[in-house]
């Protein structure tokens, strides 16, 4: 039996996401078709190490009730996170954003990112967005955000291209799950 659960990270626990999140910028990379910096790191020039990218990336445990990073385990294993964020770090009007969202891949294709977006986006009620790189490279992942969200929503959702302040030409989705 597979047991999922989808925690909000604490400071006692931060250091799970930090392992996973260059495996999450790795995969990114071939998506954006991007390339470390000459230090090895999928970041700007000026990080040179691991440590230094995961202080920067402190903000999600710092801005608490504004900023929520969430551990996603599979059997007490650490399988992804999602990290929704709300305002002012949102690029519209919604209420709710998902930044960030990373399923090691051993746990893909098994429905437990969609299990856990659910159980996020119940978390929340309002207005909300998310985002994803709109090339040929991440089709996985556009169709993984349409069928997930169609489901949640019922189908009643929008999905645009966009150009987002700070982020560039994105697919977005959008939707209200308000009572």
């Amino acid at each position: 039996m597979t047991k999922i659960k989808i925690n909000l990270s604490d400071y006692e626990s931060k250091f799970v996401i930090n392992n996973m999140y260059p495996l999450y910028l790795h995969d990114l990379a071939e998506i954006r078709n991007e390339y470390p910096n000459q230090y090895g790191v999928f970041d700007d020039n000026k990080i040179k190490t691991l440590e230094e990218q995961t202080s920067i990336f402190d903000i999600w445990w710092n801005r608490k009730g504004i900023l929520f990073p969430y551990l996603i385990t599979v059997n007490d294993l650490p399988a992804g996170f999602i990290l929704v964020a709300t305002p002012p770090y949102l690029v519209d009007d919604s209420d709710f954003m998902i930044s960030e969202m990373f399923i090691m891949r051993p746990f893909r294709g098994k429905g437990i990112g969609e299990y856990s977006v659910a159980t996020v986006f119940n978390n929340f009620c309002g207005n909300w967005m998310l985002f994803t790189t709109p090339t040929d490279s991440n089709l996985k992942t556009i169709k993984f955000w349409r069928k997930t969200v169609a489901k949640y929503t019922k189908g009643k959702f929008i999905e645009l291209n966009e150009d987002l302040p700070h982020y560039g030409f994105n697919k977005v989705f959008r939707f209200s799950n308000k009572s």
